[in-house]
């Protein structure tokens, strides 16, 4: 069984399957991942603000409408998790917070601009509908249920009526809050009961959405210009093999592995507020953040990227990476060292990259990510169970 990072722990993969559970089987639903595909316009939207702004305040700007965006994919998946949705009343109001979902994306472009009420408001309507529903199934309001629909989404609402610094203000300080209330909440999370394979599985659906962001951030511009070069259609090329190597580090290893320890964790709200909620937070920032960088790479193959753009390719790579680091010792208790030395390593030929064309960059940059996986498989096969 491996753990998440390209080392196994003790347990094959066949038998960690097998752990006995008080749940019976469950799976995402079709309406769950229907829902998943309006989340795909908002993740294309956050890339897009990263596209026009690659400098630090054009990422915090982007960060602060991405947490409230991922807090509502997140309440939707426990809500389906802990809650039995897959009927026309549960379906009806997974599709109702799917509109706002829908309604956020539309107001993303000019969130910050003539569209920050459209955002406020879809944010606390979609909190108002995910607290309902909880409600409406006999729950209390507590934890990030209970905050986002009596604070943080009204603050992002009155966000939406003022404008410049105090509307980022406001929007801060409500993500702020919604990233800090699992932590404060714990006491009270620790009575909800889990499903062990469910939202394992969600997250790793929602980080497919991200990487799907990234093809489309590869191959879109490119196929819109007038023309089609023979760098362009190289730079698409190993562009590619990049996000192949992103999506071969996660679900190569990782993706069992949360399973697995979603499973046998004593205390699994720990797993699913720590590795889940926090942990693919950083994954899917990480992932759109490359594909703002492999956007610009791809369109501008023979020509240096610029700094913000050659930062963002980077970063979100080593982001990526890192968070493996983090990810795993929350699960094990053990270092991701592979992949913390595969961070530093792009952290640190990023700078050198900057004298190349965005070819070359690129190029590096998936060839590092194709020794970590090299390495990794060498590595777990080798071992006599699986183990290193």
């Amino acid at each position: 069984m491996t753990d998440g990072v390209g080392l196994a722990e003790p347990e094959d993969e066949r038998a960690a399957g097998e752990e006995p559970t008080e749940f019976g089987e469950k799976r995402v639903s079709y309406a769950e991942a229907f829902f998943d595909l309006v989340f795909v316009l908002c993740v294309t939207q956050i890339s897009g603000l990263l596209h026009g702004e690659h400098d630090w305040a054009g990422v915090g700007r982007a960060l602060i409408v991405f947490i409230p965006v991922f807090w509502c994919w997140v309440g939707t998946s426990v809500l389906a998790n802990t809650r039995d949705t897959d009927n026309p009343r549960g379906r009806i109001g997974i599709f109702a917070v799917g509109l706002c979902g829908l309604f956020l994306a539309l107001a993303l472009p000019q969130a910050y601009g003539p569209r920050g009420l459209l955002f406020g408001g879809a944010y606390l309507a979609a909190r108002w509908l995910l607290g309902g529903q909880i409600a409406a199934a006999g729950g209390v309001l507590v934890g990030p249920m209970g905050m986002g629909a009596l604070v943080t989404g009204p603050l992002m609402l009155t966000g939406g009526f003022v404008h410049g610094h105090a509307r980022l203000t406001l929007w801060a300080v409500a993500a702020g809050l919604d990233l800090l209330t699992p932590v404060l909440a714990r006491r009270q999370l620790l009575a909800v009961r889990f499903h062990p394979t469910h939202l394992p599985e969600r997250f790793a659906l929602f980080l497919l959405i991200a990487l799907g962001e990234a093809i489309v951030s590869i191959g879109g511009p490119v196929a819109a210009g007038p023309t089609l070069r023979a760098d362009e259609v190289l730079a698409v090329a190993v562009g590619f093999v990049a996000a192949c190597g992103l999506w071969w580090v996660y679900f190569g290893y990782a993706a069992d592995a949360m399973r697995h320890a979603m499973t046998t964790s004593r205390v699994p709200t720990d797993i699913v507020r720590q590795v889940l909620s926090y942990g693919h937070l950083a994954f899917v920032g990480g992932v759109i953040a490359f594909a703002a960088g492999v956007s610009a790479a791809a369109t501008h193959p023979d020509e240096r990227l610029p700094t913000g753009a050659l930062a963002l390719l980077f970063g979100g790579c080593v982001l990526f990476l890192a968070t493996f680091g983090y990810t795993r010792w929350r699960m094990f208790r053990k270092m991701a060292w592979p992949r913390l030395i595969s961070a530093g390593a792009v952290l640190l030929v990023a700078p050198l990259c900057a004298r190349l064309p965005a070819l070359g960059a690129l190029g590096a940059l998936a060839g590092a990510l194709l020794l970590l996986n090299a390495v990794e498989y060498w590595r777990v096969e080798r071992s006599p169970r699986h183990e290193v």
